[in-house]
């Protein structure tokens, strides 16, 4: 299968990602493209999508930085670079168990200016 790829673009910020053989992922793609608005909790930006996944069996609440998450309850895909509210120990915690759907290529640190209200692109990439 060849790799897929979507690229965000989160206030002017563009990120490739790369797509795991998920559900979600598969999902996501299948969406693309869609238009979206950040969303800041700490050093996490986060946005509404218009997919609806359940929770997969390997969800986790902690990622580490570039690894991308989709957020059950939200409808949202949360891409966190460093400490949240939650987080204990400078760890990546999300607020709660979220599938891990994709690796960004490139550094997640660079969404650190990102304010709430940034618009949002997700393409194929």
């Amino acid at each position: 299968m060849t790799l897929r790829r979507l690229r965000m673009e989160i206030g002017g910020v563009t990120l490739e990602a790369e797509l795991f053989d998920t559900p979600t992922a598969e999902a996501l793609w299948q969406a693309a493209p869609f238009q979206s608005v950040a969303n800041t909790w700490g050093e996490e930006v986060y946005f509404t999508t218009p997919v609806s996944q359940p929770r997969e069996p390997d969800a986790r609440e902690i990622v580490a930085p570039g690894e991308l998450a989709f957020w059950p309850e939200g409808d949202a895909i949360a891409i966190a670079f460093g400490p949240t509210p939650i987080s204990r120990a400078g760890e990546c915690r999300l607020a709660s168990r979220c599938n891990i759907w994709g690796r960004a290529i490139g550094d997640v640190r660079s969404l650190s200016g990102v304010t709430d209200g940034a618009p949002v692109r997700v393409e194929r990439g």
